[in-house]
């Protein structure tokens, strides 16, 4: 991120005064509220565009997609977060967010970069196979993971992938990046050495990209829709605790692989 130039600070999302309260250029209480869904006003707020009904069912359905995947790391945190101090939700719902990195809802930020990359080369003139196969074969060389390709549980691909492509071909969004995420999923086998199918994590940005969601934003989405998630893993850790029983099985499985002082008994 660049260090900018301002010397003072400047903002075209909200002002307000002692009658009104504008957002995006629109007043909030009058314009905005009951208006607009959450979803619409998620991408008013990060665009300062009105989405088009292509863009809303887009935005929503990837929303839904990635709210929820059950005790991952960051569920875990957040539920022994809350289980430690039972008063403090604002800060079990930042213990989950703050997992989120290359392995959990961070790959899709990178997927988006890797795909607007192909889509680059395809805007000079090359082929979608050759554009694909130029940059997956770059990013491999670099050592680097080819994010939003693979699953451990999901061999084939991921379920939630036809699912999101279905939606954007259905609401007529622009599918460019859609073709861009499944000609990296072809050219894989021949550059990897194995095949790896299309996860959710490529199919986010394969989707939100082409209704005009800024690239610089991408992660925002998961990092939102995981929030609902873990709102209803702390309402439900509240009536029934289980952050404890999760610390105590991690206890009970741990192998201490150090030294020992002599006499030191385990079982004792």
């Amino acid at each position: 991120m660049k260090i900018g130039k301002e010397t003072v600070p400047r903002t075209a999302i909200s002002t307000s005064n002692t009658e009104t309260i504008v957002v995006r250029g629109a007043d909030l209480a009058r314009e905005l509220i009951g208006k607009l869904s959450f979803t619409e006003y998620f991408y008013f707020l990060v665009t300062g565009q009105r989405p088009s009904a292509a863009a809303l069912t887009v935005v929503d359905a990837t929303l839904v997609a990635i709210a929820e995947h059950g005790l991952v790391p960051s569920v875990q945190a957040s539920r022994m977060t809350l289980a430690a101090a039972p008063d403090a939700l604002q800060g079990a719902v930042a213990a989950g967010i703050l997992g989120c990195g290359s392995v959990i809802l961070g790959a899709s930020e990178t997927a988006g970069v890797m795909l607007s990359e192909i889509r680059q080369r395809m805007q000079a003139g090359e082929s979608i196979e050759a554009a694909s196969r130029t940059v997956v074969s770059a990013w491999r060389e670099a050592r680097r993971a080819i994010p939003g390709y693979g699953h451990p549980l999901h061999k084939a691909r991921d379920p939630r992938v036809a699912a999101l492509f279905n939606v954007a071909r259905q609401a007529g969004a622009d599918t460019i990046y859609v073709e861009i995420a499944e000609a990296v999923e072809s050219v894989i086998p021949d550059i990897v050495g194995k095949s790896l199918s299309l996860n959710v994590s490529a199919a986010i940005p394969a989707v939100l990209l082409g209704v005009g969601f800024p690239l610089n934003a991408l992660k925002g989405v998961p990092i939102l829709a995981r929030t609902g998630g873990l709102i209803a893993h702390l309402s439900e850790e509240l009536r029934q605790p289980i952050g404890f029983a999760l610390s105590y099985q991690a206890t009970r499985e741990v192998q201490y692989v150090g030294e020992t002082p002599d006499g030191f008994d385990p079982a004792a």
